[in-house]
Order: structure tokens, then C-alpha cells, then sequence
């Protein structure tokens, strides 16, 4: 907005006010805090305390950075079938994509999801690998991994099972990923955003995952195209903890753009047909 439209807006009552920011949301989908600062001619903390004040109502989502509209009704998590169906191709090409960094005698972390079973897959499929040490809290990327042991040692976490994911999480899971140091976390997600960073939508996951990222010297996020641009509700880490990003081609190259500008290094897979 420009600086005249700007100094129109400052002065008026904050009721007002803060119905023309959820207005903008609502128009917008996502507004940054620091945009709001400069429309309304106020202090980004007063921006905040507008916009928690609207989240208190439920009127939109907090998120960070700024604020999302608020669904009008929660959006359920789709269970693991569903998703598996779902870009099979572009999630078997950046599975294999991420396999091929793996090194003998590593030890990664390997998350819950569709891309990272993808890359399960491919991890058998690696026949020059040795003494690889696999920890995961999934009991589906524990089963695909099984035809490779002993080329490569499975641990799982143990934890309370969630059905949905066929995941296990808190309390041992996250014992475990707190006791351990690992090369490399392979770490799945619902959304990557350049100002919210990479986001989740169950909470008890976005925990394990925040846990996978403190264990190892390395974070890699995969993440079909459909994720980028996306801000889902659970925040799990700031793009300055991630080290790597691989998507597929659906990746909406703004977005892509935007987040190497950033400094992420994003790398685009090659869809595999055979999947």
C-alpha cells in the first residue's frame, strides 16, 4: 500500500482497525506483520497484539510472522493411504533422489510419511550400502526397510502408536531421538512456507520431528510440490534449520524461487514411472 493510503489509516479506533486487518486476511489468505506495520502506520507490536487478540476470538490463525484465515472447520489429517495415493510418482522420484546421499556406515533418522517411505523403498534398493543404522517412529518404513537388514540395522523408537500414520510417538519416541546423534534426519512435513517455515498439522508429530532435527547434524525435508507454499498448523522448524529441501516438479516455482533466495537449498527430483 502506498505512503498516502498508509498515513489514511493511522488514528482510527483500534476496534475498526482491526476489523479491516481481519478483512485483509480474510482477502489475502496470509498477512505479514510487518506489512500490517507499514499499512497501518503502528508499531509491529501492536500489529501482534491486534492479531492475537483476533485469534482469541477465532476469527484467524496466528502464525509465524503474520496470520492465515482461520478454517471454519478443522481440517482433518488425511490417514497415511490416502496420501500414499497422491503424486506416487513424484514422491518415488525424490525418495530415490534422497537415497542416493545415504553412505555407508551413516546413521540417519528417517521420519513418518509418504515421501519418506518413498525413500525407504529406495533405501533397500541401494545394494552397495553397508552398516547403515536407521532410527524411525514408523512402523511402515520399519517394514519396508526389512528385506534390506543386515545391510542395514532398523531401530524403532517404540511410543504410543497413532493409527492414522501407523507412527509412534511420545513417550519413548521422543526418549529415544533426545539420546541419540544421527548424520542426517529425512524429516516429512504438510507445509513449507517462506515465513512459517516448515509446518505439520497434528501436534504430537510436529513434536517427534522438532526432536529428529536436534538429533542430527544434518536436516534434509521432503516434501512434494503440493507442500510448498503451504502453512499448516503446527510449526516444527525455521528455515534456517534445514539444510536441504527436496521436491518435485509440482513445486510452484515462485515459491521455490523465494526460498532459495532465502538460502535454502532446494533441489528438484526427477519423477520415477515406475512407481
Amino acid at each position: 500500500m502506498n505512503r498516502k493510503l498508509a498515513h489514511m489509516e493511522e488514528g482510527i479506533p483500534a476496534e475498526l482497525r482491526r476489523d479491516r486487518m481481519l478483512s485483509m486476511v480474510r482477502e489475502r489468505e496470509f498477512m505479514r506483520v510487518t506489512d500490517l506495520s507499514g499499512i497501518f502506520g503502528i508499531s509491529e507490536v501492536t500489529v501482534r497484539a491486534d492479531l492475537a487478540q483476533l485469534a482469541d476470538h477465532g476469527l484467524l490463525q496466528r502464525v509465524h510472522g503474520g496470520a492465515i484465515v482461520r478454517d471454519p472447520e478443522p481440517r482433518t489429517e488425511r490417514t497415511f493411504e490416502e496420501a500414499m495415493d497422491q503424486f506416487t510418482a513424484e514422491k518415488a522420484g525424490i525418495g530415490r533422489h534422497a537415497a542416493g546421499t545415504i553412505r555407508s556406515g551413516e546413521t540417519v533418522i528417517i521420519d513418518v510419511g509418504t515421501s519418506t517411505t518413498s525413500l525407504a523403498k529406495a533405501l533397500v534398493d541401494r545394494s552397495d550400502l553397508t552398516d547403515v543404522t536407521v532410527f524411525t517412529s514408523s512402523l511402515t518404513i520399519a517394514l519396508e526397510l526389512e528385506p534390506a537388514i543386515p545391510q542395514i540395522n532398523v531401530v524403532v523408537t517404540g511410543g504410543t502408536l497413532r493409527p492414522r500414520q501407523h507412527s509412534l510417538v511420545d513417550p519413548m519416541a521422543g526418549f529415544i531421538f533426545g539420546n541419540i546423534n544421527a548424520s542426517t534426519a529425512f524429516i516429512g512435513c504438510n507445509g513449507v512456507h517462506p515465513e512459517s517455515g516448515v509446518t505439520n498439522v497434528n501436534l504430537p508429530e510436529a513434536s517427534m520431528k522438532r526432536k529428529m532435527v536436534a538429533a542430527a547434524q544434518r536436516t534434509v525435508v521432503v516434501a512434494d510440490g503440493s507442500k510448498l507454499g503451504n502453512i499448516s498448523v503446527v510449526k516444527v522448524a525455521d528455515l534456517i534449520d534445514i539444510d536441504q529441501l527436496i521436491t518435485g516438479p509440482s513445486a510452484p516455482p515462485e515459491v521455490v524461487e523465494e526460498l532459495r533466495g532465502l538460502g535454502v537449498a532446494v533441489e528438484i527430483a526427477e519423477p520415477d514411472s515406475r512407481a
